[in-house]
This record gives C-alpha cells, sequence and structure tokens, in this order.
C-alpha cells in the first residue's frame, strides 16, 4: 500500500528514488496550469509538488528552520584577462558612439539559475548524500541504511539520517548493502534457490550442533581403533596446489608468449584471489571444502577453455614436460571464437561469482530503470569500488546550471522560494 500512496498515477508526485512508477510520473510532468490560480494558489501548488520531491521525510517545520534566503552562486572570471587588463577597456570610447564589430563582442553569459538552489540545504543531510552518490535507490532506502548501523562519517558509525555534512566529510557504505540497492532483483527460480539454501544450511548446523552435544554426553571411554582409510585432503593444499597452477600458466615461455598483456593479468587477478582465500578464510561462510571445489571447477573451466591439456593442469609434472607437451594448445593459434571464450572465461573468473544465498542476483548485475536516475552532483566525489564519498563542497549556481538535481523549471523553483520567504 505505501508504493501505491507514494507513486500515484492519479495526482502524480515526483519522489527521489528509482521506481518504474516514479519514472513514469517524471515522463509525464508538466508545469502547473495556472490561468486561473491567484498568486497564493499558485506559490502553494509549487511548495506542494517541490516538497514531494526535496526532503519528502523532512517535516515541514524543520525545513523552515533549515531554509536560507541566501543562495549560493558563483560567477566565472577569466584569471588570464584580470592578468592581462585592469578593466581600463570598459570605459574605451564612452560618449564617442564607439562601437565594436559584433565579432570582438563579448559574448553574454547565460543566466544563473538562483531559484534551483532553494532546497540548496537539503542536500547536506546524510541519507540525501547517499542517494545522490548511487548508493541507494531512494532517500528511504538510504534512511534505512542509517539507522540500522551501515553507514560511516569519517570512520564513526553514524545513526542519524539528517546529519548535516560539512565539506571534507567522507560517508561509506556497506558494500553488501550497496549491491542490494542497485543490483536486479531475484526472479522467482532464484527465490527459492535461496531458500533451498538456507534450509540445507541450517539442516546442516542442527546436525553438528546434535553431533557436538552427543560427544560432551558421552563418557569418556579409550578410542576406537581408526579404521585403515586415507584421510581427506587438506583443503589449503588444494588451493595452494590450484595456486601452483596458475602459477605455471604464467611463467611458462610458451604460454607468455601467446597470451596477451590484459590475459595476463586476468590471471593474476585469478592467482591474488586465491592468495586471498588462503590468507583469510574465515570471511567466507561456507566450508573450506565447498570453496575449493568452487575455485578447483573455475580453474578447470578455464582451461577447458584455453584449449589445455590435461597434463598442463596437474602440478606434479616436471617443469620441461609442461614446456614440452602441456601447453600444445596455447601454442596453437587462438581464433577470434577462442579468443572470446578466453575474455568470457577470464571475466567469469573475477569476484562476481553466482551466490544463492545473496539477497540479490548473482551475477550481479544493474537493477531495471536504474539509468535514467545514474548522475553524479559535481560536489561528490564517489568511489564506486569501496562504496564511499566525499562532500567536497556546498552546492553553487553558475551560469546556465544549478547544481541541485531537480526536475522542476526555475518558475516552480521561484515560487516556492517565495512561498518560503512570508513569516508565519
Amino acid at each position: 500500500m505505501r508504493t501505491k500512496r507514494a507513486f500515484g498515477l492519479k495526482r502524480p508526485k515526483i519522489r527521489q528514488s528509482w521506481n518504474k512508477y516514479n519514472l513514469y510520473n517524471l515522463s509525464r510532468a508538466e508545469v502547473p496550469n495556472v490561468t486561473f490560480r491567484t498568486f497564493f494558489q499558485q506559490k502553494w501548488t509549487a511548495k506542494a509538488i517541490s516538497r514531494a520531491y526535496h526532503g519528502e521525510t523532512v517535516k515541514e517545520k524543520h525545513w523552515q528552520r533549515m531554509f536560507r534566503r541566501r543562495l549560493r552562486a558563483v560567477v566565472p572570471m577569466d584569471p588570464h584577462h584580470l592578468a592581462r587588463s585592469d578593466g581600463y577597456e570598459q570605459a574605451e570610447g564612452r560618449g564617442s558612439g564607439l562601437e565594436l564589430h559584433p565579432d570582438k563582442q563579448p559574448k553574454p553569459y547565460p543566466k544563473t539559475p538562483y531559484m534551483n538552489m532553494t532546497f540548496a540545504p537539503l542536500e547536506r543531510r546524510l541519507d540525501t548524500a547517499i542517494f545522490r552518490a548511487m548508493f541507494a535507490s531512494s532517500t528511504r532506502q538510504a534512511r534505512q541504511f542509517v539507522v540500522h548501523g551501515d553507514v560511516k562519517v569519517n570512520g564513526h558509525k553514524m545513526i542519524y539520517p539528517g546529519y548535516l555534512l560539512n565539506p571534507g566529510d567522507m560517508f561509506q557504505v556497506e558494500p553488501e548493502r550497496v549491491l542490494f540497492a542497485t543490483g536486479a532483483p531475484k526472479d522467482a527460480r532464484e527465490r527459492r534457490a535461496g531458500r533451498k539454501a538456507r534450509q540445507k544450511q541450517k539442516a546442516s548446523a542442527t546436525d553438528q550442533g546434535d553431533t557436538s552435544s552427543a560427544e560432551t554426553a558421552a563418557p569418556a571411554t579409550d578410542p576406537a581403533p581408526a579404521p585403515d582409510t586415507e584421510s581427506p585432503p587438506d583443503p589449503k593444499e588444494n588451493v595452494q596446489s590450484l595456486l601452483n597452477q596458475a602459477k605455471s600458466l604464467l611463467n611458462s615461455s610458451s604460454s607468455t608468449s601467446s597470451l596477451s598483456g590484459k590475459r595476463k593479468q586476468d590471471l593474476r587477478l585469478f592467482r591474488r584471489l586465491l592468495k586471498k582465500t588462503l590468507s583469510r578464510p574465515r570471511l567466507f561462510p561456507q566450508p573450506a571444502t565447498t570453496l575449493t571445489d568452487s575455485l578447483d571447477a573455475q580453474l578447470q573451466e578455464l582451461t577447458q577453455k584455453l584449449n589445455l591439456d590435461s597434463s598442463a593442469s596437474t602440478p606434479s609434472q616436471d617443469a620441461s614436460s609442461q614446456q614440452g607437451s602441456g601447453h600444445q594448445g596455447i601454442n596453437s593459434d587462438l581464433t577470434p571464437e577462442n579468443s572470446k571464450l578466453l575474455r568470457r572465461a577470464l571475466e567469469e573468473a573475477r569476484d562476481n561469482p553466482i551466490d544463492v544465498t545473496k539477497a540479490y542476483a548473482t551475477p550481479w548485475r544493474p537493477r531495471p530503470y536504474m539509468s535514467a536516475f545514474a548522475f553524479i552532483p559535481r560536489y561528490l566525489e564517489v568511489h564506486h569500488k569501496i562504496c564511499s564519498a566525499v562532500y567536497l563542497r556546498h552546492p553553487v549556481a553558475r551560469p546556465g546550471l544549478g547544481e541541485v538535481p531537480t526536475p522542476f523549471g526555475s518558475e516552480t523553483n521561484a515560487l516556492a522560494f517565495n512561498w518560503y520567504l512570508r513569516r508565519r
């Protein structure tokens, strides 16, 4: 019901959201008809539609306290012209009828949209800045991230969505929350697979708990002789063997001669993933054997798409046999189709695997209807790889540009500004 009220189609109001209904309302938005309305009615209508977009979660009294009459603006000035002249040419020919040629006359600057800066104080809010940095799909979702403790400001957790940022402040959002907010939702099949995976994990955790309780309750007796069977291989040793295989592919002279620099870089990325797995195994909630199997499958698929022989992927052979017979597939000329397969295989080996336990669709892909809202304001410096941004400065107006993103024109914002100029 909340979605229907927020994104109604009969009386549309534009919101700060990536919702498809909001995009439809934005596409059919028109300037209100003010032919038979008084000036008071015009101001009230402009205030109503603009406040639905700018700070819909902010109370009206709070916004009235934040409102400022002074609008920040800048004027571009040419430093070379200022260093070259002291302004005497402005008085040249005054009163004598001297006129410059039309080609030599200075071009007038476009008008500065001062009225678009009416709601500039709201851009300092933390939840609005998170939405502008494309870390959330709406200001309401950004507010939820802040309240749940997934946002840090200057390295400290911040739980107040109305925190006003100062120039130079850096805010960070948990990457998993950003992937969930900006990623495509799961379909029915992926949701079903996720439920089954969670049920399986829950059942395995219950079995492990029952086993541990049974071991603690059993009396202390002499351990039974272990059967004469081979012990399972150590997962860490398997990952180390995979690392050696990738290293041998890179160090081989035949492979280095046939692979380009980009392909070598992709293989190094795969080695880096293996090293990360060896150094920090606690980062992965699944058992180590499952992780080893997935990495082994990645390398096996990589070697198959490279048309390598099975002997090239066994670390037990000596260097001479690897160089002599193991890389016959690499020595052969790569066709354009094999090159595409190689590129796709190396891209799939990166950090975008299929994981049904995630709350978003995997491999990750952008959510639909996102491109219409994919822009970053000038007063933010965003680094999407680490999900952090810096609030550089307060937004300003300059000739032909107002840095506060707004879907309304200068006339509507001017009427809203005049509404808040009144003393009540």
